[in-house]
């Protein structure tokens, strides 16, 4: 969601800060639809345009990573909040439980936890391009394997003695600290592979061949692998279950994005996003309490 490398807009196109503000307005548009689609009064296309946010995002991530001076400071930036945020969703599951929505509704935006996840492993692919193979193919590769692994090694005993303490202490531990890509809902799998497309083909000169890379990835996850789940597509289908496929249309933005960093307050995304789910979830309890 930051640190692009230039400061000055003299080429046409969009800036990374530009980005961000289109995929800043189209989150919104989705999370109304997300929060106060009970009411039945919000349309479906607020969730349609709401597709191309996290693309966007995930594009802007990834330039700046790509870019920044200093990506320690970058990744704990959103770690940090990212961490916050998985103890408020483990909180309404436990001990915040008084303050969930009359029918159960819980916020599950972990798009950081699903960004978090994904630089760890961008770093690892930059070390293994660098030639340090054995430190990059460790952090690749263990992100990618440990929810794998912390299934068999943690999960399944505790299950299967019935452990409820150490089932709670895993689970405050993974929805905070060690976030898991499988275990994501809003994200996850599919962010860290789309990620990992966007960087791995920037190494190419021609750097919208990744754009084009993500294109195709998502063509593919949206129509075939969703048809195959599903049994096959159709119009309801496509519009109004599975939608995902939406996300294509974030490509035009990013194939006009002009290499700078645009103009903007970098701080002002990190407090928006967790603030406005929150106050969105905050009405959306007085609007149940209301109309139900």
């Amino acid at each position: 969601m930051n640190e692009i490398k230039t400061t000055t807009n003299t080429n046409k196109g969009f800036s990374g800060f530009a980005l961000k503000y289109i995929a800043l307005f189209s989150m919104v548009l989705d999370h109304i639809h997300y929060f106060f689609g009970f009411t039945g009064r919000i349309p479906i296309w607020f969730s349609w345009v709401g597709r191309i946010a996290a693309p966007l995002f995930l594009f802007c991530l990834v330039e700046g990573f790509i870019h920044t001076h200093d990506r320690v400071k970058y990744f704990l930036k959103v770690y940090v909040i990212s961490v916050i945020m998985g103890l408020i969703q483990f909180g309404f599951y436990n001990v915040l439980s008084g303050f969930v929505r009359g029918d159960g509704f819980i916020p599950a935006n972990a798009m950081l936890s699903s960004f978090v996840i994904l630089m760890v492993v961008m770093q690892g692919m930059d070390m293994i391009a660098h030639k340090k193979i054995f430190r990059g193919l460790l952090l690749a590769l263990v992100p990618i394997l440990l929810p794998y692994i912390f299934n068999l090694a943690v999960y399944m005993p505790l299950m299967n003695s019935g452990n409820s303490t150490g089932l709670f202490v895993a689970n405050l531990i993974n929805y905070s600290v060690l976030p898991l890509h499988t275990f994501i809902v809003d994200g996850g799998t599919m962010t860290l592979i789309e990620g990992m497309i966007l960087f791995g083909f920037s190494y190419l000169r021609n750097k919208k061949v990744r754009i084009y890379a993500y294109l195709v990835f998502e063509l593919f996850a949206g129509f075939v692998l969703v048809g195959l789940m599903m049994g096959g597509l159709n119009s309801k289908v496509l519009f109004f279950e599975a939608y995902e496929w939406m996300s294509i249309f974030a490509v035009p933005l990013m194939l006009c994005y002009n290499g700078e960093r645009g103009k903007g307050n970098s701080g002002f995304f990190y407090f928006f996003y967790p603030a406005h789910v929150y106050i969105l979830y905050a009405l959306s309890i007085l609007v149940y309490a209301v109309v139900k």
